[in-house]
């Protein structure tokens, strides 16, 4: 199985299905044995252990055991020895062109994605640090998951739904952002007509095109600059746009602009709570210009989605979240900065999908599928979610009471 750089082929892409992938080939060679004449185990082979392993993260680097990631941990895999400087040219060899590699010693860090057919993506990330050359790649399955194979909130159906607006995704990096945004493209595919237009660096989960029409862009390969695509875009005949991170004040004023001309906006955040979002946009602009960017955001805000990741009992994770949705009410609080009103709206206005963390905790704990310890560790306000647990009957063992 030969890798292709996504990130320099045009026209490499996957063609992903809905349908779950079959197990990845048999590793041959087996853990530890030579897989190279150098002696050294591929980034092919790593990625198919990695894969084996359930792990969502490689990371590779010079003086280090490779290490990867599962359930959120960090795992060496000692077994295949220390990265030297000349195995690590072997990997940068394997996986990048002349062209990637002549950018990435100018550069010093490089973003790119290879694609193993008929198995998965990898987004990568290569860059120099203290003790040398690193490498870091993102496992990205083909199949494209839905929100009730995520168990995400119904409401995300009803959001990705509206014909115009800004839907901010936020969470801290692996939050699994970008897998709800897959899944939430996914479901307009499968019931919506539309233009879908993506710029991103780089390309995550491969769309094929449904019912929608979907063309994405990856910057370097597709689009030589972020910005001149997110300008482009609007004359691209969209009719919902994921640009990805809303990372400065240009991005957000085109967002904006796209969205109070008739389209739906995708954006990411990296915040924590959803009412914590509009104040982060809000940071990026000067106090004189506050009040009236105040005012264009809430008016152009569908929701926010906040996001996190926790280990469940079964062995797997699952996504916790704090819900806002823009109704007339939330509105009003948010022009006002009332943000203690709009928190107590968020957790009583259930009847329109939405949320508090803490509810999505409590729940969680109930239905054992984390355990008590991993909740309060994320809590957001851990005296709220301990009174929850005490009037749910919950003891300090993670245990139910007898509720007779």
């Amino acid at each position: 199985m030969n890798p292709i750089n996504a990130g320099a082929v045009p026209g490499s892409q996957a063609q992903p299905s809905h349908k779950t992938p079959p197990p990845p080939p048999p590793l041959k060679p087996t853990v530890g044995q030579v897989a190279t004449s150098h002696g050294t185990i591929t980034i092919e082979q790593m990625v198919k252990e990695a894969y084996a392993r359930k792990a969502s993260d490689i990371h590779i680097r010079v003086g280090q055991v490779p290490r990867i990631r599962v359930r959120g941990e960090m795992i060496p895999v000692s077994e295949h020895g220390k990265t030297t400087p000349q195995i690590y040219e072997q990997y940068l060899a394997e996986i990048l062109t002349p062209a990637q590699r002549k950018q990435f010693v100018e550069s010093k860090e490089l973003d790119t994605a290879i694609f193993y057919p008929g198995f998965l993506r990898c987004r990568v990330n290569c860059f120099d640090s203290l003790t040398g050359g690193a490498i870091v790649l993102r496992l990205i399955t083909l199949h494209i998951p839905s929100i009730e194979e995520l168990k995400l909130p119904e409401v995300l159906k009803k959001i990705i739904s509206n014909h115009q607006g800004l839907i901010l995704v936020t969470g801290p990096t692996g939050s699994g952002k970008s897998t709800t945004m897959a899944a939430m493209i996914r479901h307009l595919n499968e019931t919506a007509a539309k233009h879908i237009v993506t710029i991103e660096d780089p390309i995550e989960y491969v769309h094929p095109s449904h019912k929608c029409l979907i063309s994405q862009r990856e910057v370097g390969l597709h689009t030589l600059d972020f910005h001149l695509a997110l300008r482009a875009v609007l004359r691209e005949d969209p009719d919902v746009i994921l640009i990805g991170e809303m990372r400065d004040r240009l991005t957000i004023n085109t967002a904006l602009q796209a969205a109070q001309t008739g389209h739906l906006v995708l954006g990411t955040l990296h915040t924590r709570s959803a009412i914590n979002s509009i104040n982060r946009l809000l940071n990026l602009y000067n106090p004189e210009e506050q009040p009236a960017m105040r005012i264009q955001i809430t008016e152009s805000l569908v929701a926010v989605v906040a996001q996190l990741l926790l280990p469940t009992t079964d062995g797997r994770r699952t996504a916790i979240h704090d819900i806002l949705v823009n109704t007339p009410a939330m509105k009003d609080y948010l022009l006002k900065g009332n943000e203690d009103d709009a928190f107590h709206l968020m957790s009583t206005d259930t009847i329109e999908g939405m949320q508090i963390m803490n509810v999505a905790l409590y729940e969680q704990v109930l239905n054992g599928r984390i355990t008590i310890e991993d909740a309060l560790s994320v809590s957001p306000d851990i005296g709220d979610l301990e009174r929850r647990m005490r009037t749910g009957g919950f003891d300090s063992s993670n245990s139910p009471r007898d509720w007779s």
